[in-house]
């Protein structure tokens, strides 16, 4: 038996790293997923990596109520239902100064973020209702926890959905439904490339990248190991978990190993 048989699960940032590895690894364990994401293509090769006998697409901008209601929707007409939810769509921004930092691509990376995580939040929690409770698992990060010097509209959101969390966790307790984030970084990922080519740094083997330096670990986490992460708290092994910030770093909230200084 599996870990999630009989679950679905929504993933937003479906066709992305982590939303891919944790796609794959809950069909793994027996579920049914719909990947949400707003590239068809990109989920059109999510979908048949997978397999397309337990998970399906649907193109959505997470911004959006109404399309927020209508991926909720497709999920319960194709699923039956909604028992666990990965809000893991995000977009980095730029790295450049609070003073030089454009106004709009500011409320892009909230609305995507935040808001996003908002509305999932919004049209999921009721369908979970209905099914006597469920999982809402939201992507956070490292930055959630600190600062990160040139990527305001970045820390910020991810700083705001640890509130969100904590405040669905206190709504949905009565309902049964878990709420918690993981805080991952630095993973293997498209976005972490894009952030190192914005900072400058060099592109390489992983233990030569900055990151990897100072990271106690000396190493990127792969895509799999937030799903992993992902799955614990999700499924029935986290029962008694709820409210929580799970940190996947390598141990870089912890601190700096002595070589890295």
């Amino acid at each position: 038996m599996g870990k999630l048989d009989d679950k679905v699960a929504i993933i937003t940032g479906g066709s992305g790293g982590i939303g891919k590895a944790a796609g794959k690894l809950f069909v793994e364990e027996g579920g049914k997923v719909m990947l949400v994401d707003i590239n068809e293509n990109a989920l059109i090769a999510a979908v048949s990596d997978i397999g397309e006998g337990n998970a399906a697409y649907a193109v959505a901008d997470v911004t959006d109520s109404n399309q927020t209601a209508a991926y909720v929707s497709n999920t319960v007409e194709k699923f039956g239902g909604v028992d666990i939810a990965l809000l893991n769509a995000g977009i980095e921004g730029q790295i450049t100064s609070i003073v030089d930092y454009p106004d709009e691509l500011f409320d892009k990376v909230i609305g995507v973020n935040v808001k996003g995580v908002f509305l999932g939040l919004k049209a999921i929690m009721p369908e979970m209702d209905k099914r006597g409770g469920g999982s809402i698992v939201i992507t956070s990060s490292t930055a959630g926890i600190r600062a990160v010097g040139g990527m305001s509209a970045y820390v910020t959101s991810k700083h705001a959905v640890i509130g969100l969390m904590r405040t669905a966790a206190m709504e949905g307790a009565p309902l049964d439904i878990r709420v918690n984030t993981v805080n991952p970084s630095p993973i293997d990922t498209r976005m972490m490339s894009s952030i190192e080519g914005m900072a400058g740094m060099p592109v390489g083997d992983h233990s030569n990248r900055p990151m990897a330096r100072h990271t106690p670990l000396q190493r990127y986490g792969e895509p799999e190991e937030v799903a992993n992460l992902m799955l614990f708290l999700s499924c029935n092994d986290s029962s008694f978990c709820t409210g929580g910030v799970y940190m996947v770093d390598g141990g870089v909230s912890a601190g700096r190993t002595a070589a890295s200084r």
